[in-house]
């Protein structure tokens, strides 16, 4: 997937349809001149769904769907026969979305199971015929219910994506080269920051054909959980990973006071982020010798509490160790 064919926000019209009016037939044929009330009702107006679908990963295919309208219902005919219910719209959207109101910006509801189907605009009953009106007092009614209108919003959906592991760190930390040297994902890589502006997800393949997933967040900065920067725009993807693999590069002046950085920006964000298995992988490895990295390990073990290991992306080293060590903590989460 490419990054331009990555949406994970799109704002939509939605109407269900109205339902159709109920009939003031008459009954009439041949040699019965008065037969009393036979108007059907009105059909349903379609509703709107939206469908959880579990392969699709982004929202692009609604980029361009601006407006999504339901059928109208039929309106009821005579011979007491029913209005034909108006199309039901279904619409796919990816796990892991939020659907907000446009105007309140509240949250309706998520999506978050395969096929799972909830409705965003409800069709408006059909009215009843004159058939259901006729009593001993008024045996040929000439009215009957007109159907109700239809619902309309306007919504907004958001991607929070559904990955095992977040990868998070600065801009330039690093985080898509270790994605494209894990995974078969080929992310945008370049030496400056903010080359990521779409979350990359790839799948690593680990022992006996089992495999997990790994998302790419845009990098975070100091001040994003207030809106800086690419803010809230990628910290609601972090939100549904359930292991975070922070990445800091080995000359970064504090290891330590960086990871505190990222971690508070989180916290701010949504304080549940502390709830999540965290890792920290010192990057860039491949720069030290074994004195300086063994320096620096007496030196990170007095101030970590999380555990942390030292990896080189382009030299390939501690890679093996890496994804043996996302995988216990990926089942120990499961467990």
């Amino acid at each position: 997937m490419t990054e331009g064919n990555f949406v994970d926000y799109v704002k939509i019209y939605v109407s269900s349809g109205k339902g159709g009016k109920g009939s003031t037939h008459l009954h009439r044929e041949k040699f019965i001149e008065k037969g009393g009330p036979d108007g059907g009702d009105g059909g349903r107006g379609g509703h709107v769904y939206l469908v959880g679908n579990k392969s699709l990963w982004t929202l692009f295919h609604l980029k361009f769907a601006r407006h999504i309208k339901a059928g109208h219902g039929g309106d009821g005919g005579g011979d007491r026969s029913t209005g034909a219910n108006g199309d039901d719209k279904f619409i796919e959207v990816p796990l892991g979305t939020v659907v907000r109101d446009k105007e309140t910006n509240e949250i309706m509801f998520e999506i978050t199971e395969h096929d799972e189907k909830r409705i965003i605009a409800q069709g408006g009953k059909g009215g009843l015929g004159n058939w259901h009106f006729r009593s001993s007092t008024n045996q040929t009614p000439r009215y009957a219910q007109p159907g109700l209108p239809s619902e309309e919003s306007d919504i907004v959906l958001e991607l929070k994506v559904l990955a095992d592991v977040g990868l998070v760190g600065f801009p330039n930390a690093g985080k898509s080269t270790l994605l494209s040297v894990l995974t078969s994902a080929k992310p945008k890589i370049a030496d400056y920051p903010f080359t990521t502006l779409k979350p990359n997800l790839g799948i690593v393949a680990y022992r006996d054909y089992q495999s997990f997933v790994i998302a790419d967040i845009p990098g975070i900065i100091e001040g994003a959980a207030e809106g800086k920067g690419l803010g809230h725009y990628f910290l609601r993807h972090i939100e549904r990973n359930s292991t975070l693999l922070f990445l800091v590069p080995v000359d970064t002046e504090d290891i330590k006071g960086e990871y505190d950085i990222l971690v508070n920006e989180l916290t701010k964000y949504n304080p549940e982020m502390l709830d999540k298995e965290r890792m920290l992988v010192i990057s860039k490895c491949d720069m030290l010798d074994d004195e300086l990295k063994a320096e620096l390990k007496t030196q990170l073990d007095k101030e970590l509490t999380i555990p942390y290991m030292f990896i080189s992306s382009v030299a390939q080293q501690g890679l093996v160790e890496l994804k043996d060590k996302l995988w216990e903590m990926l089942n120990k989460e499961q467990e």
